[in-house]
């Protein structure tokens, strides 16, 4: 086959360090979320959805052939905390956890994620992140250590 082509949707899952309310203010949250969605688009990453709350965020993305998800991560992460010190006060202190979770997403599922990561807000009036996180981990199959997935 000449020529190299693929499809991969991601649902990407992480949280600021120790799940601390950085982006509680809405403006903030909202400009945040717009810079992850532009970083991703310039890695060769289609956004299709950013959302989340004040600990958290999602990303709902197409990941690009040439680059492995642990380089995109980084770079979507390192660029992002960066960019969010510049804001000043309390956002000096940024930091987002060390770790991620990336879950595949079929075709078919892609406007339920798109509308669950819609609804983060309502969401977690009923949820925590951590009991949302577990939840993904358990219904799709990943072993996990509690001691090691919460910094």
């Amino acid at each position: 086959m000449p020529q190299s082509l693929s499809k991969v949707l991601l649902h990407v899952v992480f949280s600021t360090k120790n799940r601390y309310p950085f982006l509680a203010d809405k403006e903030i949250r909202n400009e945040m979320h717009a810079y992850l969605g532009g970083t991703c688009n310039q890695l060769g990453c289609p956004v299709l959805k950013v959302g989340g709350i004040a600990d958290h965020v999602h990303i709902l993305c197409s990941l690009t052939r040439t680059i492995a998800v642990a380089d995109f991560l980084g770079d979507v992460k390192r660029g992002s905390s960066k960019w969010v010190k510049t804001k000043g006060g309390l956002l000096t202190k940024f930091a987002w956890q060390n770790g991620y979770g990336v879950f595949s997403v079929g075709q078919s599922e892609v406007e339920r994620v798109r509308e669950y990561i819609a609804g983060q807000e309502e969401h977690h009036k009923k949820k925590t992140f951590q009991d949302e996180y577990r939840q993904f981990l358990n219904d799709v199959g990943v072993e996990y250590d509690e001691r090691y997935i919460w910094d």
